[in-house]
């Protein structure tokens, strides 16, 4: 989960490298460092906790230099200590690398190296790697060849950039397995590379992606890249249509309040296109995937991890009820562990922001290698889960910096709900009047969010009222017990208040001996057809002293009776009413964990994109 950046080209490096870490952070915050070659000298910086702890480190001196390498840290082995802070380099101070995955067989290899004579300096996995390069280059061979050798010994996944001083023009980079994106952007006279797209939109859009197996020498004029056995493979740059503006947080206080307040204009960027009203259509250009094959398929399974796989559950009720299709969800880190049975005429959905998600690739990959046709609903255009997939629904959010993820998912859920739309045409299970109805009312989300988030809403006052809280109980039927295992979810993310997500009927089974004067009750309330039960189920909560949030739509008046406060949203079809009812639990999760004076981008212990195991 760490950010790397690599720079060469003519202009300093120092600050070019800099600058990309601070959009990586959110990769990483334990550490952070630079190496740049300086007249033929390393010359390394490092620093623990956040990025501004090297910034002031740069301040003292900032090394000169046209090429480097930058890292910034989510600790796996060693604690957050300068020692174990990424650059590392070998015994002479000739080879450094920055590192991003994890050595499973560290320790055997680390015994071996000692006994060699290696001294090491750190307790972290990754500096066996600099070593092996070392070793590798005494018998001859250039880094490149180097590095593909010293993987061939290393399990496990790993993306990794390594400079030699006595090779200044040049970085080495290679990715094996799933661990993470690493991307080169080729500009006039320079090259960069990094683990994610915003380090370096800045400087240029056209991309080219690194591969399983893959290595790239990248200099400041020209790009080769190789695989295992050293044949040269050609890439074809991709365009990437991200403003590097989108990922700068534009006035607003932190970037998960601007990526809250960007919702109207990401949602209308993943439907825009898509859909036609007269006539009634849906087009998903790159699904990959042919409507012959669609009506084969007999069941769906759908895979993600954390919110994503809360965009899965929601999947399961849309797709099921607008396709007819049966859908299992599956966590993406356990679905490869319990020998899935899936085969040509199960399709696999996997939901995932980065497309780097390493539990969702390898997972991925799995349902391949057993025949089953992938489709990814993915937010980076390019990124591994786009490239593994046979096809793809392409969110089209712009960047997502803040950890908890806000527009990404009301995207993947507007991405799922056309999925099911164009499922439920090509396998002719709904009636063409309810596919008009369906399509108008998604057609309109995007404005009813704008309009969600211009109202100024009670969020400061119930923030005011429960920041204390030590427990919230978020309570929903049906698809809306999704939205409180979400709501839920973002409290604990940003606020670190303990927080459970139920299906309001299943509260009288164990839940409600938890239920007194200290707790406050979250309900997801929309006029479903469910909407008896759970305004029956909030009765119950009231009559135990729990304090009553509903989140309710506009014109239900009946709700003021049972609730202690109420959140309104505008009303739409009961089946699209998650994305409405998850934006007043993003503001109130983002309001609580102001008024405790948490980090709400960076929350302790979380990154935004998990590309280890």
């Amino acid at each position: 989960m760490c950010g790397i950046v690599g720079y060469v080209g003519g202009r300093p490096a120092a600050s070019i490298l800099f600058e990309g870490l601070r959009r990586l952070e959110y990769r990483g915050y334990d550490s952070a460092g630079l190496a740049l070659v300086d007249g033929g000298v390393l010359q390394i910086r490092r620093a623990v906790g956040k990025l501004d702890r090297l910034g002031a480190v740069l301040e003292e001196g900032l090394p000169r230099g046209t090429i480097g390498i930058g890292h910034t840290r989510w600790a796996t082995h060693g604690r957050p200590e300068e020692r174990n802070a990424h650059p590392h380099t070998d015994c002479h101070s000739d080879i450094v690398i920055v590192h991003n995955g994890i050595v499973e067989n560290y320790v055997d290899l680390r015994r071996a190296l000692i006994a060699e004579g290696h001294p090491f300096a750190s307790d972290t996995d990754t500096e066996v790697i600099v070593h092996l390069l070392e070793k590798l280059r005494a018998r001859g061979n250039d880094l490149g060849r180097a590095l593909f050798e010293a993987i061939s010994l290393l399990r496990g996944n790993h993306a990794i950039l390594a400079l030699d001083r006595r090779s200044p023009g040049e970085i080495v980079a290679a990715r094996v397995g799933n661990a993470g994106g690493l991307t080169v952007g080729r500009a006039e006279g320079e090259t960069l590379v990094a683990s994610d797209l915003p380090a370096i939109l800045e400087h240029t859009r056209a991309m080219e992606f690194l591969d399983d197996g893959e290595l790239a020498l990248v200099r400041a004029d020209a790009v080769e890249y190789r695989d295992a056995r050293g044949g040269v493979i050609l890439k074809k740059p991709t365009m990437v249509p991200w403003d590097p503006v989108g990922a700068a947080r534009g006035g607003f206080r932190h970037f998960m309040l601007k990526e809250i307040h960007d919702q109207p204009r990401s949602l209308a960027d993943t439907i825009g296109g898509r859909i036609s009203l007269e006539p009634a259509g849906v087009f998903l250009a790159d699904l990959g995937i042919e409507e012959d094959r669609l009506r084969a398929i007999t069941r769906i399974v759908l895979i993600g991890c954390g919110t994503a796989w809360h965009a899965c559950l929601c999947a399961k009720f849309a797709i099921e009820h607008l396709a007819r299709i049966p859908c299992e969800v599956d966590y993406a880190d356990e679905f490869r562990y319990r020998d899935p049975l899936i085969d040509e005429h199960t399709l696999v959905v996997a939901i995932t922001q980065s497309g780097e998600t390493v539990d969702v690739l390898v997972s991925m990959s799995e349902a391949k290698r057993r025949g089953a046709p992938v489709v990814a609903l993915v937010n980076v255009v390019g990124s591994q889960a786009s490239r593994i997939a046979d096809g793809a629904v392409y969110l089209h959010a712009g960047p997502e910096i803040g950890v908890a993820s806000t527009k990404a998912f009301t995207s993947m859920l507007a991405g799922i709900y056309l999925l099911a739309l164009h499922l439920a045409r090509a396998r002719g299970t709904i009636a063409p009047r309810d596919f008009s109805d369906t399509l108008e009312a998604l057609f309109r989300i995007p404005a009813q969010v704008g309009g969600l988030l211009a109202a100024s809403g009670p969020y400061e006052e119930l923030a005011e009222l429960f920041h204390r809280k030590s427990d919230f109980l978020f309570l929903g039927r049906g698809i809306s017990y999704v939205i409180a295992l979400e709501g839920a979810l973002k409290l604990k993310e940003i606020s670190y208040i303990h927080a459970e997500g139920y299906p309001a009927g299943e509260m009288k089974h164990g839940p409600i001996a938890l239920i007194d004067e200290e707790m406050p009750v979250v309900a997801i309330a929309p006029r479903d057809h469910v909407y008896d039960k759970i305004s029956s189920n909030l009765e119950q909560a009231r009559a135990r002293g729990g304090k009553v949030i509903a989140i309710a739509e506009e014109g239900d008046e009946a709700i003021g009776t049972i609730a202690d406060h109420v959140i309104r949203v505008p009303a739409t079809l009961p089946i699209l009413s998650p994305i409405l009812t998850a934006i007043p639990c993003q503001l109130l999760a983002y309001h609580v964990a102001v008024r405790r004076g948490c980090d709400v981008d960076q929350p302790r212990n979380l990154a935004k994109s998990v590309t280890v195991e």
